[in-house]
């Protein structure tokens, strides 16, 4: 396998969480006394441009608040959402509503983007379609998490009970390639950017993508969501924080270079810009209210049909009170909603496969915490 310099490696492909809950206030002018308060959970992490984008381009300012980032780690962060430690961000939707069924108060209230996950096997090996994978190992960042849950539905639509008929193997995000290159794992589900890497790498191919493949490639894997009790008491405070950032999604979109920058130069996250363009550039920003509520149906849906939501569970009702209509939030405001294009704001010709190819050339070594790969310490 080719080598790659370890210091080319460390700050070229590093994507790093870093741990604590605890608040940080962007710089702002002593203006804003008047707006009302909004504290908006993080974690620092790639697909969260739309968060890191409203903020630093006054988005949420434009809406009438003062936000506040409270900085959380995966092993919390649902229980300081819960607890109301921060009142809105946006999150994916399978890795939420395990949580809502029992009993999490929370609500979704518009699709932020797509694409984040994928199902991957070796490209010289013999596995051909999802179908050749019952009683084989998988690999994944975790057990319950958004690239296990994603294989599981895969494996349910292709008559594979992921119970009984998988052997699940858990490494660490960024020893996935590893993992497949060794032998150790007949595939790996994985998410942005690590399926990108591999891919660039000519050593892996899709067995589905969220990105592309149907019924999952107009799914909504991330949409806002909201703590009940905030929403219960603030719901003009609400709507607004989810139009900032839905905001910041479209400005993401139009400028995914821009994001990438802003999010490692401001230090809301540990990355190369350029890896980080990369990774952005493969998921798609078009927020949508309607798109996000068919979202948590169809996901719900298919969680259950594939056993990770009770049996009794009505997934209509519970569709129906996971997702919130809020005024002033709409696909009919979406539509009319414009952002710049700032000059250098979008990914330069050949860029993606200038990066995708260095970094491929340890694509068995990426040390990668991955958007959406939801790792608990």
């Amino acid at each position: 396998m080719p080598h790659f310099k370890l210091g080319t490696a460390t700050a070229l492909c590093a994507l790093l969480l870093t741990g604590g809950c605890n608040k940080s206030e962007p710089p702002r002018d002593s203006a804003g006394d008047h707006l009302t308060k909004v504290r908006v959970g993080y974690i620092g992490i790639t697909c969260e441009a739309a968060i890191f984008s409203a903020v630093e381009n006054g988005f949420f300012k434009e809406e009438g608040l003062d936000v506040e980032l409270v900085k959380c780690d995966w092993s919390t962060y649902k229980d300081v959402l819960a607890l109301g430690g921060f009142d809105v961000t946006y999150h994916l939707i399978m890795y939420l509503l395990k949580p809502i069924e029992q009993g999490l108060d929370v609500k979704f209230t518009a699709g932020v983007h797509r694409g984040c996950l994928r199902l991957q096997t070796a490209s010289d090996g013999n596995i051909q379609t999802a179908k050749d994978l019952r009683g084989k190992r998988i690999g994944v960042p975790g057990m319950g998490t958004p690239p296990f849950i994603f294989a599981t539905r895969v494996l349910k639509t292709n008559g594979i009970d992921a119970s009984k008929e998988i052997d699940w193997r858990v490494f660490p995000a960024g020893e996935l390639g590893l993992a497949l290159q060794k032998g150790e794992v007949d595939a790996v589900a994985d998410s942005e950017p690590i399926g990108t890497l591999l891919l660039s790498s000519g050593k892996v191919r899709n067995l589905a993508d969220q990105a592309t493949d149907p019924p999952y490639a107009d799914e909504y894997c991330c949409a806002v969501v909201v703590n009940g009790k905030f929403l219960a008491k603030n719901q003009k405070a609400a709507a607004a924080a989810t139009r900032a950032l839905l905001k910041g999604a479209k400005w993401v979109e139009a400028n995914p270079a821009a994001a990438a920058r802003l999010s490692v130069e401001k230090k809301y996250l540990a990355s190369n810009p350029e890896l980080n363009t990369l990774a952005i550039s493969h998921l798609h920003y078009e927020p949508s209210v309607s798109g996000g509520e068919e979202a948590v149906k169809s996901a719900a849906a298919a969680m259950k049909n594939a056993g990770m939501l009770n049996p009794s569970t009505d997934v209509a009702d519970l569709a129906k009170n996971s997702f919130v209509h809020l005024d002033g939030v709409s696909d009919e405001w979406l539509q009319t909603l414009r952002v710049d294009k700032v000059p250098g704001g979008q990914a330069a010709s050949g860029q993606e496969l200038r990066v995708a190819a260095e970094c491929a050339a340890s694509w068995g070594k990426v040390n990668v915490a991955s958007c959406c790969s939801a790792e608990t310490k």
